[in-house]
């Protein structure tokens, strides 16, 4: 228990080298008060003898005073000075007991961490360790040229303050992104169809809130990407689980078990986790359903840019006649990470629908990052960056798949798709998911268990590869460990047989 100051016997902590006398005296005292260490009635010296006590300057605890009094901490009066009032604090819990406050308590108690987040710290170490999907290849960015583009808007930064903000981002921006889908996606807009989010799970939070109701069914791919699931599950929707195939999600299984669904989210460009292209057929057969159910149909296409085989597969959206599809995307995957700008491209008659449950927490959107995005993509870098990135990219998976082949032939098998920025691999040892990346995680090698984004479907046995941030010699290396990870059975004994740490 702290130590009751009964005359004047105070003493101050020390003061950090960042915070003013003013503030640190002010904060010595309020806590003192609140503590009981100043017990009511306390009578506090003269300013001048306070000042001289603890080597401040008498303006210095004048101030002080006369904040405490202006809170009702002390009483000043003529004739018999500054006295310490009767404050009735809240009292912390009793010791052994936690303090947090009982909505805390409450929030702690009743939280579920998502599936794909089980257990996540065990996997992510500190940096980036293959195979880690959390970053493109950071080093071939043009950071300079970024940095330049970013200084000369920095320099009308006057004009830039009067930039006009109706909801939807730096119309600029929406016209560069505008010609920018149609050309590479074929995607069919307007800019004021276009809505700058700060990617795709804002987009995703957001079109939860404006299409569901709690209790509504909504198709997911199953497996499929997690963010979808928790925005959905934010807002009490029903999550239907719709497997899919070597084309995608299976039309005929979501019409056997909720045909009245009142949406769907997909990747058709490259599934997610499992990396296949929806078929053509597969494409009408999701919008002739939507069209028919007066459906929704959320086409995510996170990084369709990368396609290594052939040319970019258009968007669904381009196939859509009736409004059904809301086509989203993010500039963090193909550009950087700490890049939060994405974009939603919605049917004319929902744009303002949209802005207004975007208006409910974020009011302007407009920042500078959106008009530096907007000169790298009306100048042309952006295209000469992506073409550079698909030959990189092509190469690494293409080193990594042939690695594949030679190290961990018999372990785990990797998918031919050439796309994207990761690829995904199917365990052959008799290892689960789960035990193959806790096996891994043990080597100091990162990759994702496939069954983190399965919803009902049974678990797949696989692993998820990430391949763009490592040039061929750390795809070498961290294919070697990974085979030595996987050599240990389901029971975690090790095959001696299998030994590969001698090939470094």
């Amino acid at each position: 228990m702290a130590k009751t100051v009964s005359s004047y016997e105070l003493t101050l902590g020390a003061r950090p080298q960042h915070q003013t006398r003013t503030r640190w005296l002010y904060d010595e005292l309020r806590h003192a008060i609140l503590e009981k260490r100043l017990a009511p009635g306390t009578k506090l010296p003269a300013s001048r003898d306070f000042g001289r006590l603890y080597g401040l300057a008498r303006g210095t605890v004048v101030s002080v005073f006369e904040r405490l009094q202006a809170e009702g901490y002390v009483s000043c009066r003529v004739g018999s000075g500054t006295r310490v009032n009767h404050v009735n604090a809240v009292s912390p819990a009793r010791v052994g007991r936690s303090t947090a406050a009982a909505y805390i308590r409450r929030v702690i108690s009743s939280y579920a961490r998502p599936k794909p987040w089980v257990g996540i710290e065990k996997i992510a170490k500190e940096g980036v360790h293959p195979f880690s999907m959390r970053e493109p290849a950071m080093a071939e960015f043009p950071a300079k040229l970024w940095g330049s583009l970013a200084a000369r808007r920095a320099r009308k930064f006057t004009s830039w303050l009067r930039t006009e903000d109706d909801g939807r981002g730096y119309r600029p921006l929406r016209e560069a992104i505008t010609h920018y889908l149609a050309s590479s996606r074929g995607v069919r807009s307007s800019p004021d169809q276009i809505v700058i989010v700060s990617g795709v799970q804002q987009a995703l939070d957001l079109l939860s809130r404006m299409l569901l109701k709690r209790d509504d069914p909504v198709w997911m791919e199953d497996p499929g990407y997690f963010g979808a699931s928790i925005a959905f599950e934010s807002v009490g929707a029903r999550i239907v689980p719709v497997p899919v195939d070597t084309e995608g999600l299976s039309v005929s299984a979501g019409l056997r078990m909720c045909p009245q669904a009142k949406g769907a989210y997909v990747t058709p460009a490259h599934q997610f986790p499992l990396g296949m292209t929806m078929s053509l057929e597969r494409r009408m057969e999701v919008l002739k359903w939507a069209s028919s159910a007066g459906a929704f149909v959320i086409e995510d296409d996170y990084d369709s840019e990368y396609r290594f085989e052939g040319q970019p597969v258009p968007a669904m959206q381009t196939l859509d006649g009736n409004s059904n599809v809301i086509f989203i995307g993010s500039f963090s995957k193909i550009l950087f990470p700490s890049l939060r700008l994405g974009y939603v491209v919605l049917p004319p008659q929902l744009a303002d629908y949209f802005l207004a449950f975007r208006s409910r927490t974020d009011f302007r959107s407009v920042n500078l990052d959106q008009a530096v995005l907007c000169d790298f993509i009306v100048e042309g870098h952006l295209g000469r960056h992506l073409r550079r990135m698909r030959n990189l990219y092509a190469s690494r998976l293409e080193a990594l798949i042939a690695g594949g082949e030679r190290y961990l032939k018999g372990r785990l098998k990797i998918s031919g798709v050439r796309a994207g920025l990761y690829t995904v691999g199917f365990l052959e040892n008799g290892m689960n998911s789960r035990q193959g990346e806790t096996a891994a995680a043990a080597r100091g090698v990162e990759v994702f268990a496939l069954d983190r984004y399965t919803l009902k479907r049974p678990d797949q046995k696989g692993l998820l590869l990430g391949f763009a941030a490592f040039d061929e010699t750390a795809i070498r290396k961290g294919l070697i460990q990974l085979a030595a990870a996987l050599d240990q059975n389901a029971s975690g004994a090790v095959n001696n047989g299998r030994q590969l740490t001698s090939v470094l």
